[in-house]
């Protein structure tokens, strides 16, 4: 079921040029729109990729089909799409939405961190599993990430957002290379040691249900995919087949020359 957006706060920033909106059960999503720059089906690549995190236990935003008015449209000009030559308002319907993480207070979420704040991160380790999980979806883009924490906490969490770029976007296929789908910075990947080190994220990956995978599918609204099930079957059987392609994809990024994994025992 959907929830209803209720209130415009302010535009974020991305490709995407998604939108902090206020929604009926009382939270704030990040809401990406159909008719975003990018492509209509970065929702559904958001949707199924984030829930497919969750599924191996990663930490990331809960999701949310979030129904936008036309009337809300109409009286909020900041709900627009920039195109670059034109704007144009954004879509009315279903949209995709991301719990947004973290408070409105300055310091609770942040983008970047310096390097010696990095090892104090709580969940540093899941940056290993995160990386099984983009190489499994074939992610096109680098690998997004945000620190949130409370007013009374020290420490930050990562929180892995943006997923539209899983499945190569709107094209639907997988080119795999050794340093996309990665973060940009080293330093999260530090401490692997070995393939101990991708625990329990990737045997998590590996042994997933099917079901699960085809159960996250069947949840996302055909119009985020011109509703082409054919399309959207290829997919997921596509996915479900590349599971045993992951260690590969790891070794490759880790041979590469980046040289990310310097703590890797030989």
């Amino acid at each position: 079921m959907a929830v209803l957006a209720v209130q415009h706060i302010r535009k974020m920033r991305g490709g995407a040029q998604g939108q902090l909106m206020l929604a009926s059960d009382g939270r704030l999503y990040v809401v990406k729109f159909r008719n975003n720059p990018q492509h209509e089906r970065v929702l559904a690549n958001e949707m199924l990729a984030t829930r497919l995190a969750a599924a191996v236990g990663l930490t990331v935003p809960e999701t949310a089909v979030v129904e936008v008015s036309g009337w809300l449209i109409e009286h909020t000009a900041e709900l627009e799409i920039d195109l670059g030559r034109r704007r144009e308002p954004c879509t009315a319907g279903l949209q995709f939405g991301a719990r947004y993480m973290g408070g409105l207070m300055p310091g609770q979420v942040v983008d970047y961190l310096p390097e010696e704040q990095l090892g104090e991160v709580r969940n540093l380790r899941e940056f290993a599993g995160m990386l099984a999980l983009d190489k499994w979806t074939g992610n096109a883009n680098g690998r997004q990430a945000v620190f949130t924490r409370t007013a009374r906490e020290r420490k930050y969490t990562a929180v892995f957002i943006d997923q539209g770029y899983c499945f190569h976007a709107g094209e639907w296929k997988f080119e795999d290379a050794p340093l996309r789908g990665v973060y940009p910075r080293n330093a999260v990947y530090r401490g692997v040691t070995g393939w101990e080190s991708f625990e329990p994220w990737l045997s998590r990956l590996e042994n997933l249900p099917a079901e699960t995978i085809w159960q996250a599918a069947a949840e996302i609204p055909p119009e985020w995919y011109g509703g082409d099930l054919t399309e959207m079957e290829r997919l997921v059987e596509r996915l479900d087949q590349r599971r045993t392609r992951v260690r590969e994809l790891i070794e490759a990024f880790g041979k590469s020359g980046r040289e990310p994994f310097g703590g890797w025992k030989k």
